[in-house]
């Protein structure tokens, strides 16, 4: 059935769809960046031009679905269908189907340098490595499913979804700021490059052996294995065996005093990662709370290299809403300057990601935050609340996105994956 043409010269119809013909109309219609009811439109009207009817389709199960199309158009496909002896709801799918096979899903957009970025600060505690794990978590998931991503631009659209939603809100119970859009299918490595071993063991890994191999060796030009036999998956079932990890260990604690005796000390995190790049498409490290000889390699790791575009790679800076982390950010802020004039490098600031933000501790954090959007260059790119799930998820040792997925902070994860896409 019909009814009238709406305001925007379209008539709504009314007829059936098996689920997983809508599920699948649904997410391709996301991944091509067009409305379900242009797609739809356009697989009638490819169907109506066809000198026959396709093989039918298992329509058993169908239910309700509706859409808006040109007014007309559906009185000419109930006569096409009369004509073919073929039922509406038949014709429907197989309209919908020729669509899907006629527009398939596009291909990840893979860079053609690997992505290097690097997630910093010397302070400790502000949450380094929940980013790196939700940001990588972000990237590795699946292209062919739709996950709710918060996308509004504006930075104060966000401090309203901020202040009007407790961790418990549905995401789709904010039709204006949510959006449910393909994932982005990135092939990521999470590297935990601190001694202190916080991002293996949220995700649920070992930290590995004092006297095996570690990445601590490969720098230090001391391997006992290949760095690949190091590395292992996170979540398959969420991620698709998109998401690895390589493990950290306790010897990181020495690698400044090793990597004094190193030759282009400062290249030693590129040599040992290097072999490694060709499997990924971003690799992540998640840096300790230093300004020593390791914080220098991974700086020098994410600089921008040859022929590749500016901000790809880089340093990703997380800070909270509060005054201690200001001090650190300029610490750090000297020394990758530092380096950049030493070595006349190009490194870039990716932004900064501004972590367990709660307005709810008053003008310190709301004046903070006003602080760090003012420094615009680099602009905050995220900003990820201070809600239970972050904290649930590292008890059950569990990534965030596969754990929660719907949560305020995995939708700002989603987010930040986004703005440095």
């Amino acid at each position: 059935m019909s009814s009238p043409p709406s305001s925007s010269d379209r008539e709504k119809v009314v007829s059936k769809l098996p689920g997983w013909l809508r599920h699948n109309l649904k997410v391709r219609a996301a991944q091509h960046g067009i409305e379900i009811q242009a797609a739809v439109e356009q697989g009638i009207r490819d169907w109506c031009s066809l000198a026959s009817a396709p093989a039918p389709l298992d329509t058993s199960g169908a239910d309700s679905f509706s859409t808006f199309i040109p007014p007309g158009q559906w009185d000419e496909f109930r006569g096409i269908a009369a004509e073919r002896r073929v039922s509406l709801i038949q014709g429907l799918a197989q309209s919908v189907q020729l669509w899907l096979d006629s527009n398939p899903a596009p291909e990840v957009d893979r860079p053609e340098i690997t992505r290097r970025i690097i997630v910093c600060n010397q302070k400790g505690g502000v949450g380094k490595t929940a980013i790196t794990a939700g940001l990588g978590e972000a990237l590795a998931e699946d292209a062919n499913r739709l996950h709710a991503v918060r996308v509004a631009k504006a930075l104060s659209a966000a401090l309203r979804a901020s202040d009007t939603h407790s961790s418990d809100t549905p995401a789709s119970d904010d039709p204006l700021e949510i959006e449910n859009l393909p994932g982005l299918g990135l092939r990521v490595l999470l590297v935990d490059f601190d001694p202190q071993c916080h991002l293996t063991n949220q995700l649920g890994g070992t930290p590995l052996p004092m006297n095996g191999d570690s990445l601590t060796n490969h720098m230090a030009g001391d391997p006992k294995g290949d760095l690949r036999d190091l590395i292992v998956s996170i979540d398959d079932e969420s991620f698709g065996g998109r998401l690895h990890l390589l493990p950290a260990c306790n010897d990181a604690f020495l690698l400044d005093v090793r990597l004094s005796a190193v030759r282009a000390r400062e290249a030693a995190l590129e040599r040992a990662l290097a072999p490694l790049e060709a499997d990924y498409d971003v690799i992540l490290v998640d840096c300790p709370p230093s300004l020593g000889l390791s914080m220098d390699a991974a700086v020098y790791y994410g600089r921008r290299r040859d022929n590749e575009r500016p901000g790809d790679s880089g340093a990703l800076i997380v800070v909270q809403a509060e005054d201690s982390s200001a001090d650190a950010y300029e610490l750090l802020t000297t020394q990758v300057d530092d380096l950049r004039n030493d070595l006349q490098i190009e490194i870039d600031n990716l932004g900064i990601v501004v972590n367990l933000y709660d307005s709810r501790r008053g003008f310190i954090a709301t004046s903070s935050l006003q602080g760090w959007v003012d420094i615009k260059d680099p602009r905050v790119v995220g900003l990820i609340n201070d809600l239970k799930e972050q904290k649930e998820a590292v008890r059950m040792k569990r990534p965030l996105l596969s754990y929660a997925p719907k949560s305020q902070q995995a939708i700002g994860m989603r987010a930040l994956a986004r703005e440095i896409a």
